[in-house]
């Protein structure tokens, strides 16, 4: 693997953290947001591109796996979220208009899978769309 690649692995990784920051924002993670992540990265995410991750599975599946990670360790939704937006700062070069897109499709399905947007999604995902702003 090399260091384009090591550096996608983390992208997807810092998605991750993103989208588990969105679900966990009201401090409870539903099955129906874990549901629409896994749908959004099957239909979407797997056809960004063809990296592969050091066991040779679709890097997109980071995004799972990294979700599934923090629920189980359950975070601070606040740090994830920090965390993305410093890949993010660092790395914009990577977060072209499509990507952005994307990511702001994934970010509303997850907030919107249970019973619509609560206070803290929608006040996360208005941060989201001020770092994409900037």
């Amino acid at each position: 693997m090399n260091t384009t690649d090591n550096i996608a692995v983390t992208f997807y990784q810092n998605l991750g953290k993103l989208f588990y920051a969105i679900a966990a924002s009201d401090k409870i993670v539903r099955k129906s947001e874990y549901e629409s992540l896994k749908q959004i990265v099957k239909s979407k995410w797997l056809a960004v591109d063809d990296i592969t991750d050091e066991f040779g599975v679709d890097a997109a599946f980071q995004i799972e796996i990294v979700f599934d990670w923090m629920d189980y360790e359950t975070p601070n939704a606040d740090t994830c979220f920090k965390e993305f937006q410093t890949f993010y700062e660092e790395h914009k070069s990577r977060f072209n208009t499509e990507i952005k897109t994307l990511i702001w499709e994934t970010a509303n399905a997850i907030a919107g899978a249970f019973s619509g947007k609560n206070k803290s999604e929608l006040m996360m995902l208005g941060r989201l769309k001020l770092i994409f702003e900037n």
